[in-house]
């Protein structure tokens, strides 16, 4: 599971909903819980390099497939954040 909050990408266990939202038409039956791998992409200054921390005390082992899609979740944040600012000649 995903979350996007300005630059920050997050690859978190998926918890189970708790029951009471099981009513709600189009609620998910799971939410994001604690996140083991988090990437930000800094759209403030284009300089700095996009990082990716293991948080390795919540210790998982990802399937290649979820990594490489996380992977293109974080590619694509980096377009976008690039395309929304105004190109920079430096002059």
């Amino acid at each position: 599971m995903d979350v996007l909050l300005s630059g920050h990408i997050e690859l978190s266990e998926a918890v189970p909903a708790p029951a009471s939202r099981a009513g709600i038409p189009g609620a998910s039956a799971h939410l994001p819980g604690r996140a083991f791998v988090t990437a930000v992409v800094p759209d403030e200054d284009l300089d700095r390099e996009v990082t990716v921390s293991l948080h390795p005390e919540r210790q998982r082992d990802i399937p290649f497939a979820v990594m490489r899609w996380f992977m293109e979740k974080v590619a694509d944040e980096m377009a976008r954040s690039r395309a929304e600012r105004p190109f920079d000649s430096g002059t």
